[in-house]
């Protein structure tokens, strides 16, 4: 089985830069290189001013061969993202594809996920609470009706802390929700570069995805172009072992299946 998209990446890595063609076409380059044919750009929302779509637009006509997504992703940052979701509201018909997720949880000053500062967040805390609220959360950026994805769902394992109870009863009413919204989750292999090891979401949450016919797109959350695609053969070989045939696809919003041989 060959994988052939990535929907999650960052060509501005995590500082406003200006697109060019000078900064993209590397991560054409890499993309054809790893075998990709179609791959979104979703910088983070609060480095917005550094996109331009004549850019996209101009990469695109360069590079015919390869579908080049206009993206974004919106987190819920609470000094930036208001002004991300703005920019998204006034922008969404220029946009493919809106990836959502949640990187902050009760401190305002650090992302829960900064490796390794953000594992303080978790010391002495009740992980079940800390998972609960952390989902509650994903389930306010799904409904902000302006995202197509949720990204990297189980985010919260990020540091190797697991609950005491069972993954899909916390994760279910997220996953239902989402089913609701009609929204897809990605599969990324980022998780396998943090220290938890492990692709996110874990097979349970797949699992229970899959009996709900929510949708996936595939996704390496690549911060340098040389991450594009990074462990798509071991991502492929998980589908294969848990009856994921197909990813989805999207063209302004509009989400399309795509089987995989």
């Amino acid at each position: 089985m060959k994988l052939f998209s990535d929907y999650h990446t960052h060509p501005q890595g995590h500082r406003t830069q200006r697109y060019t063609q000078a900064l993209l076409q590397p991560w054409v380059d890499s993309a054809r290189k790893a075998g990709l044919v179609e791959i979104a750009f979703t910088d983070h929302d609060r480095y917005h001013d550094g996109i331009d779509f004549d850019e996209i637009d101009r990469l695109q006509q360069k590079n015919d061969d390869l579908k080049i997504r206009a993206g974004i992703e919106l987190d819920n940052d609470p000094q930036t993202s208001a002004a991300g979701r703005k920019w998204v509201e006034k922008n969404w018909d220029k946009l493919d594809f809106v990836l959502g997720s949640v990187h902050f949880l009760e401190r305002d000053d650090q992302m829960f996920d900064s490796v390794p500062a953000g594992a303080e967040q978790f010391e002495g805390r009740n992980i079940d609470k800390l998972y609960s609220d952390y989902f509650r959360r994903v389930r306010e950026i799904a409904a902000s009706g302006l995202v197509d994805c949720l990204a990297h769902l189980d985010l919260i394992k990020i540091h190797g802390h697991r609950p005491n109870a069972e993954i899909g009863s916390i994760a279910d009413e997220t996953l239902e929700f989402i089913r609701s919204r009609n929204l897809a989750i990605e599969l990324s292999t980022a998780g396998w570069r943090k220290p938890v090891n492990e692709l996110y979401p874990g097979d349970r949450i797949i699992e229970l995805a899959t009996a709900k016919a929510i949708p996936f797109t595939t996704a390496s959350d690549a911060h340098s172009h040389v991450q594009l695609g990074e462990n798509f053969s071991r991502l492929a070989d998980k589908m294969s072992i848990l009856g994921v045939r197909k990813v989805y696809v999207y063209a302004k919003h509009k989400r399309e299946p795509q089987h995989l041989l």
